[in-house]
């Protein structure tokens, strides 16, 4: 499994198909996806346990959820990444809940040594959502956390 967190040291209109009923057609604009209800909570390694950082959202579209990328990057280092570097990064697990949403959650598992060489302060989580019919959503802060000593 790829680890991706950004370590301070190392920052150096789409229509759908019309439908044909008698000889009438109608079409519908697809829908862009959402990412909505995200949060993010950190949980600090313990001498017994390995901490971690876990990311969930509910993603929604029309068609449905291919798959949500996520990374987690320290605010202090401004590196601000764009929807183009995010669909390099890891995917979260995303679970069905509608024919057209998903839940979806990322979990990195943090050991004390990683822990230690992380930066303090506020992190930012961004997220890339991708829909069954190639739509995106680019949610550059899409949650924060603190992370402290």
């Amino acid at each position: 499994m790829q680890k991706h967190i950004v370590v301070s040291s190392l920052i150096g209109a789409v229509v759908v198909g019309g439908v044909a009923a008698g000889g009438f057609a109608v079409a519908r604009p697809a829908t862009e996806p959402a990412v909505r209800n995200a949060s993010v909570r950190h949980v600090a390694p313990s001498a017994a346990a390995p901490g971690s950082i876990t990311f969930t959202a509910d993603v929604s579209d029309d068609s449905g959820v291919r798959d949500v990328r996520v990374l987690a990057w320290p605010a202090r280092s401004k590196l601000d990444p764009t929807e183009a570097e995010l669909r390099h990064v890891d995917r979260a697990t995303c679970r069905a809940t509608t024919d057209t949403a998903s839940r979806c959650t990322y979990t990195l598992a943090v050991t004390r040594e990683e822990a230690a060489g992380l930066e303090k302060g506020t992190w930012h989580v961004s997220a890339l959502a991708t829909a069954e019919d190639g739509g995106t959503v680019f949610a550059p802060r899409a949650a924060s956390f603190d992370l402290t000593g």
